[in-house]
Order: C-alpha cells, then structure tokens, then sequence
C-alpha cells in the first residue's frame, strides 16, 4: 500500500530538513501570499532575481509578462485552477533578461488558496527575446487578439467596423511591432509575451 504522508511529515520521519532541501533547490523557487507579496524565495532565486522577499513579485518580471504572470496568479488565488505551467521573462538586477518555464500550485488551507509555491525552469538555450516595442497601438492590439482567435482579415473588419485595407493596414503595423513576418508568427509572438492567450 503506498504512503500517503505528505513531503514534511516523510521528512520528519526521515529526520531530515525539508526547509533545508527546499533552500538548496538548483531551481529559483519562491513563495507569494494572497496580495502577490513573495514571503519566500530560495537562494538560486535570490541569486538570479535578487533579494525581492517583501515586495510584489512583479519587479522581477519583464513588463511583457506582467499581464501573463497576473492571469496565472490570480487563477489560483481565485481557485478556477490549482496548478499552471507557463512562460514568462524575469529580469536579473543587472537588468538582463531570463526566459524561465514558471510552475506554480495554489498553497490552500482548506478553504480558500492563501498563496502560490512557484519553481521555475531557466532557459539556457539563449536571450529572451526583446521586449515588445511600447508603440503598439490599442487597435494593434484588438487585430491581435482577433488573429489569435483565428479570425479572418474580413471577420477582423466587421467586428471592429473597419475596411478591409485598413484592417490590413493595421496588420502591416502589428507585424512591424512584433517584428515578425505572418499572422502565425504574430500570434506566436502575442503568446510568448503574455499578450493573448
């Protein structure tokens, strides 16, 4: 029969520190209560991050992934979904930017989520890619979300009352943003960068 003790009672059991283990992890690793406020964070998160234990857990992140990393949080706060797995840009305090694979589970006490535990997976296969230019326009912004459903240039146009040329127009402009070269490309872009979902 298997056990079923949790990962601190076994530790105990062992005689062993989880709080130690979980300090050592080769992996950033942190923990954010209810109002985003990271109350923990071990010591390869402090390495890559900095100290941000007691501030929000959105000034380490890329302003591009702010909107993304909200949504997850606010998911599990929320309790419409106790895990996510996603992609996100954290920012070293040099400024460098660090593509990471974020995996976060709501920490409950039964009733109601009271914070997130997050591990995060760096990427070393190379940069983040650059920022999302701030000159994107709010219709820019509307013909993405559009693509990202899948709509066509003339879906686009009769949902947002516009002509087809200048619905293209303003994909013309998107992809000069993005810097990208097709509405895949673009959408794939919206995606990696918390845009859309």
């Amino acid at each position: 029969m298997p056990d079923r003790r949790g990962p601190l009672q076994i530790a105990a059991l062992l005689g062993g520190d989880i709080d130690d283990a979980f300090e050592h992890l080769r992996v950033p690793a942190w923990i954010v209560d209810r109002a985003g406020v990271v109350r923990w964070e071990n010591a390869r998160s402090i390495e890559l991050f900095g100290d941000v234990r007691g501030r929000p857990f959105g000034e380490a992140m890329a302003p591009e992934t702010h909107p993304r990393v909200r949504l997850e949080f606010t998911k599990k706060i929320l309790s419409t979904a106790r895990t996510s797995d996603y992609s996100a840009v954290f920012l070293s305090p040099s400024g460098e930017r660090i593509p990471l694979e974020i995996h976060a589970v709501a920490i409950e006490d039964g009733e109601r989520a009271v914070g997130v535990f997050g591990i995060a997976a760096v990427d070393e296969t190379g940069p983040a890619p650059p920022p999302l230019r701030r000159d994107l326009t709010p219709r820019q912004y509307e013909v993405l979300r559009a693509l990202g459903r899948g709509c066509s240039t003339q879906q686009i146009a009769d949902a947002l009352t516009l002509s087809r040329e200048t619905v293209r127009n303003h994909i013309r402009g998107l992809f000069r943003a993005l810097q990208v070269h097709s509405r895949l490309e673009a959408v794939a872009q919206g995606r990696d960068r918390g845009l859309i979902d």
